[in-house]
């Protein structure tokens, strides 16, 4: 996914497109968009520029533009940038990066 969102996350946040779920389960069976789960995973399109340590040191953000990602299902506000659905979170909320 090559999205260009004119938004910048501040400090150590987060912006996510959630990916879709399949539409049908292993068996065959089609899910009705009434009783799918929200997805909990999602594709980074932008981080923040990261956290300041008390010596004012600045560490990076260890997720990047374009990493798969795990997050709880709760987490993150949702928003509505230029028509499309987001989701912008802390960093401490996404619980992992998936491997390719």
């Amino acid at each position: 996914m090559t999205n260009t969102v004119n938004f910048v996350p501040l400090k150590d946040r987060v912006l996510l497109k959630r990916v879709d779920q399949e539409e049908k389960t292993p068996g065959g069976i089609i899910i009705p968009d009434t009783a799918k789960e929200k997805p909990v995973e999602g594709e980074v399109l932008a981080v923040g520029s990261g956290v300041r340590d008390e010596q004012g040191n600045l560490h990076p953000l260890e997720v990047k533009v374009g990493d798969k990602v795990l997050f709880s299902k709760w987490g993150g506000n949702e928003v509505k940038i230029d028509g499309c659905d987001y989701v912008i979170m802390k960093e401490s909320d996404i619980l992992g990066i998936l491997n390719k």
